[in-house]
């Protein structure tokens, strides 16, 4: 079953009662924080209070990641430390640039014996890291990296770049489709990267819904608050559902099983349509069992 991701919320680590209300929240995911929400001097309580409430369980059938510092910063090896022991669904690593980054990833989750079962997601977030987005989704296909998708991270790359942040991202959109196309290119996941207006509902649906239509699979967010929105763009619409159930329905007829076209509602429908048909319906139905949780 195809694992929906329309909305991972970022949760700092240090903050134990954001911790507690993650249990209660309708996001996909949660990605409890160890780097840019979290001060220096609370690096290693974030670590506890996120250990603990791994431990404690009760998030049901949401997604757990850690978000790690940076590998070259100080607290690296702490954070993989405790995460090889808290055994979320995986990690998510800021600042990752190169194949040999994610190398070094896979071993030291090697070295900590950290379950096979933990995944690797990346932040895109520097302008090497674009460069190099299709090197970094091949190496994929080596399973010591352990690489399930990239985090778009538009603010860090204007940061670096200067390209200036504008709304509806005109800027950044050949940056976006060429990390979209890498992984779509090695069958790997990709996440938008935060909107920072959390107030602004306009924009932020806005954005949500060029990030679906630009391929995403969805989007991080930064406040509880934008969950609705985004789990509602990111969910296919009941009308699309339905006409994909009767493409599927259309091609397993006995008259249509050898046919690669067929006509249907007077439109040609294509065995490439009935393979967009099952996604949708598998997402859908990834949906609907995580509403019943």
């Amino acid at each position: 079953m195809v694992r929906p991701r329309r909305s991972l919320l970022f949760m700092p680590g240090s903050n134990a009662r954001a911790l507690e209300k993650g249990r209660n929240l309708h996001a996909d995911g949660l990605i409890f924080d160890l780097e840019d929400s979290v001060a220096p001097e609370a690096k290693a309580l974030a670590r506890d209070q996120i250990a603990q409430a791994i431990a404690a369980g009760g998030f049901g059938k949401r997604e757990l990641l850690i978000r790690t510092n940076a590998l070259d910063s100080a607290w690296w090896m702490d954070d993989v430390t405790m995460a090889a022991k808290a055994r979320p669904d995986g990690i998510l690593v800021p600042k990752v640039s190169s194949v040999e980054d994610l190398k070094t990833i896979g071993r030291c989750l090697l070295d900590v014996d950290a379950d096979p079962s933990i995944r690797v997601w990346t932040m895109i977030e520097t302008a090497r890291a674009v460069l190099h987005a299709e090197e970094l989704a091949a190496a994929s296909r080596d399973v010591d990296t352990r690489l399930a998708g990239f985090v778009f991270g538009p603010n860090d790359i204007s940061r670096e770049t200067r390209i200036r942040m504008q709304p509806g991202r005109a800027t950044m959109l050949p940056l976006i489709t060429h990390c979209i196309l890498a992984t779509r290119s090695y069958g790997l996941e990709i996440l938008d990267g935060p909107y920072s207006d959390f107030s602004n509902f306009n924009g932020f649906g806005q954005e949500c819904a060029q990030a679906r239509d630009l391929g995403f699979d969805g989007k991080t967010l930064i406040h509880p608050g934008q969950i609705e929105a985004c789990n509602a763009i990111f969910t296919p619409p009941a009308e699309e559902v339905a006409q994909a159930r009767k493409i599927i329905a259309a091609f397993e007829l006995p008259e249509n099983a050898s046919r690669g076209a067929i006509s249907l509602d007077g439109q040609m429908v294509e065995r490439l349509h009935a393979d967009m048909a099952r996604r949708t319906i598998a997402i859908a139905d990834s949906i609907a069992a995580l509403a019943r949780q």
